[in-house]
């Protein structure tokens, strides 16, 4: 029996930033590749339409050596294409990227949400909260979990936050 997951993963940061400079790390593929992808990971865009039902598509590619020879033991290549789409955007306030998992072994195709809302604060920082929807099962949410926790240490570094 797969192991279900019921709740969302929520994760929220507080930047010294404005919702222009944060927006744009999702919205432009300047912005999207500084950051994308979890550490010894890299990405390459392809498409990102900055648009409702804007298109998204980048490859994830592993980075340093050490990732390369971990996909290699693992059987995986070290280039994937990711493909997916804004789904829902309200520039500088809120987006929704729905990307299609069509590339883990032994895991039948799925879609991955991720909703973005940036709330400005009076004090001149930015809440980014992030919420991803649950993945085809537990071990699948995991990872996606255990990703997106490690890339965000790189905004987590660029802005200096402390957790």
């Amino acid at each position: 029996m797969i192991d279900q997951i019921e709740a969302s993963l929520v994760v929220e940061r507080s930047y010294k930033a404005d919702s222009k400079e944060l927006w744009e790390l999702w919205a432009t593929k300047d912005g999207f590749e500084s950051w994308w992808g979890p550490q010894g990971f890299r990405v390459d865009v392809h498409t990102i339409e900055a648009r409702p039902d804007g298109a998204l598509q980048y490859d994830m590619i592993a980075a340093t050596p050490e990732m390369q020879a971990a996909m290699v033991k693992m059987g995986q290549p070290a280039s994937t294409l990711c493909k997916g789409k804004f789904t829902e955007f309200r520039p500088e306030e809120h987006l929704t990227l729905t990307q299609m998992i069509d590339f883990l072994p032994d895991v039948p195709a799925h879609e991955s949400r991720i909703d973005v809302d940036f709330i400005p604060a009076a004090d001149g920082h930015v809440r980014m909260i992030v919420t991803m929807g649950q993945l085809y099962d537990a071990k699948t949410s995991g990872m996606q979990q255990q990703g997106f926790a490690s890339q965000l240490t790189k905004l987590d570094k660029r802005f200096g936050w402390e957790g």
